[in-house]
């Protein structure tokens, strides 16, 4: 018999087995200071491209007053207990109208956690006799979500609609055989890739096979649309977007989430999801900032203006200089390159020591094998000089790459 420790030293994951090496710098590592676009990292300035502070919410004076003041007045342990119990408030009812509203759906519910909202929201919403049909590039919060499904579950390449097409039909003949329903999950902006999903054409297929569509749209919320109200809004397909997920965790920089729907569909989920039943109620100072950063997002439209104004900017430059920069059609920016792991971990280091310049590094096994993903997160705290030098940061970092200076058997030692 195995001892359990024992296994786990021995297979420590894809990623885990460079802890030792990677701990403090490539992962987990302390960006320090007020959050804005120049931060500290290990006691030097750097320009940073990592935080989904999509809007500079973060850190706004409005925000960070609000914020103050609603911790002074109410404290970090009111309400106690789950909502469903003793944690309800008029504040918590009066966050969830407003994000109806501004979502165009009759009501919605409030999550602690985006990530574990989604995975007890998947299991409330479907039995075994039900089939779900996802999108090959899902986040790992529905991934998981889809574990706990026991029934079918079908999987179409990303944003490719003869495959959902296909698989919808396949699951057709399964949802007659078993009395079952049929959801589909996909994404409004696709977090790594930064391309959006096919919410319109995936919507026509009701046409020919019925279904439910469940969006996450944690990066579109508050960021895409006219308003912000997301990818939905758009698309201008809203309408058909059945089951909305959002986040607090990006463009609001806050914390919880919210899932909206029908009125019918929402009632179901506040007696029916496990980790708000079994839960803490959101503390109030969190329900009161996310009330604030809510009317910022529908009376600021100017902070999502300068955002995009840095995101077209940066996506300019890097193309014009020849940088891949995927498919995305989003604020989310990721720039590929051709190399390993320890090229990826030269390069940063010089980005971070010799440039000055802090991004997230992706790696083997998000990305294939052979590729590098330097994904750059434009916000609003950001300036058209900061892209310029970013730009031209990444251009003399392609030609050492290209030359073969980051070339090396092992990762970098910091």
């Amino acid at each position: 018999m195995a001892d359990l420790f024992e296994k786990i030293k021995e297979n420590r994951g894809p990623l885990g087995k460079w802890a030792k090496e990677a701990h403090g710098y490539f992962a987990f590592p302390k960006l320090e200071g007020e959050l804005n676009n120049k931060m500290m990292f290990r006691g030097k300035e750097v320009l940073q491209w990592s935080l989904n502070n999509y809007l500079g919410l973060g850190n706004h004076p409005e925000i960070r007053k609000v914020d103050e003041e609603a911790s002074r007045d109410w404290g970090l342990a009111y309400p106690m207990g789950a909502r469903m119990m003793s944690g309800n408030t008029n504040y918590h009812e009066q966050l969830e109208e407003e994000l109806a509203e501004f979502e165009s759906k009759e009501a919605s519910v409030l999550l602690n956690f985006g990530y574990q909202g989604m995975l007890s929201a998947i299991d409330a919403l479907v039995d075994r006799n039900d089939v779900i049909v996802y999108d090959a590039e899902s986040h790992a919060c529905i991934m998981d979500g889809l574990r706990l499904h026991v029934g079918k579950r079908l999987v179409y390449q990303h944003n490719d609609m003869e495959s959902l097409e296909k698989m919808l039909f396949k699951a057709e003949k399964i949802a007659a055989k078993t009395n079952g329903a049929i959801l589909v999950i996909t994404e409004g902006v696709f977090g790594m890739s930064g391309n959006e999903g096919s919410l319109k054409d995936i919507i026509a297929l009701k046409e020919k096979v019925p279904f439910r569509l469940f969006v996450d749209d944690a990066h579109g919320f508050g960021t895409m649309g006219p308003t912000g109200a997301g990818t939905g809004e758009k698309q201008g397909c809203q309408d058909g977007v059945d089951i909305y997920f959002g986040t607090f965790a990006k463009a609001m920089a806050s914390i919880g989430g919210f899932i909206a729907s029908t009125e019918d569909i929402v009632d179901y989920l506040r007696y029916n999801l496990r980790s708000q039943v079994y839960a803490k109620s959101l503390p109030m100072p969190l329900v009161i900032g996310n009330l604030k950063r809510l009317d910022m997002l529908r009376n600021s439209p100017e902070i999502r203006e300068k955002l995009w104004t840095v995101a077209n900017g940066l996506q300019k430059g890097l193309k014009e200089a020849g940088f891949n920069l995927g498919s995305t059609t989003t604020q989310v920016t990721p720039v590929i390159l051709d190399g390993g792991i320890p090229e990826a971990t030269n390069l940063t280091v010089d980005l971070r020591e010799n440039y000055g310049l802090f991004c997230s590094i992706v790696v083997y096994p998000v990305v294939p094998k052979g590729v590098i993903m330097l994904r750059l997160i434009p916000t609003a705290m950001h300036t058209l000089e900061d892209v310029e030098y970013t730009v031209n940061t990444f251009k003399a970092v392609q030609t050492k790459l290209m030359n073969g200076e980051y070339n090396s058997e092992t990762i970098a030692s910091i």
